[in-house]
């Protein structure tokens, strides 16, 4: 059975950063693409970047060079490092992935993804 669970979330001063983890279990190979996305109150979720199986990202346009992701297969972890944080990053943090061996883009489409974690909450206050 695939779990996911982020961890690394908490309250920040604008301008600082925050490093988020995601440990994942349940695969046989590294063969599954990843993702983060996040969700503010009273808002849809938001696909940030995902991660192909070698490790190549594709980030939404909006994120400005802020966030990072990165993923290590060895320790079955995924990454997303956010430097100059803006209190509009405020929300739930959600890692995300797709079925095992099944065809995936690396990008950042809810549709594409099958298993999801529960999320860490981030607030950046001014």
């Amino acid at each position: 059975q695939v779990q996911l669970a982020e961890s690394g979330g908490g309250s920040v001063q604008a301008g600082g950063s925050l490093r988020l983890s995601c440990a994942v279990s349940g695969y046989s190979s590294g063969s599954y693409c990843m993702g983060w996305f996040r969700q503010a109150p009273g808002k849809e979720r938001e696909g940030l970047v995902g991660l192909d199986i070698y490790g190549r990202t594709m980030y939404a346009t909006s994120l400005q060079g802020r966030f990072t992701a990165s993923r290590d297969n060895a320790k079955n972890t995924l990454y997303l490092q956010m430097d100059s944080l803006k209190p509009e990053d405020t929300a739930m943090y959600y890692c995300a992935a797709t079925g095992e061996s099944q065809w995936c883009s690396g990008g950042y489409s809810r549709n594409e993804y099958r298993y999801w974690g529960q999320g860490t909450q981030v607030t950046v206050f001014s």
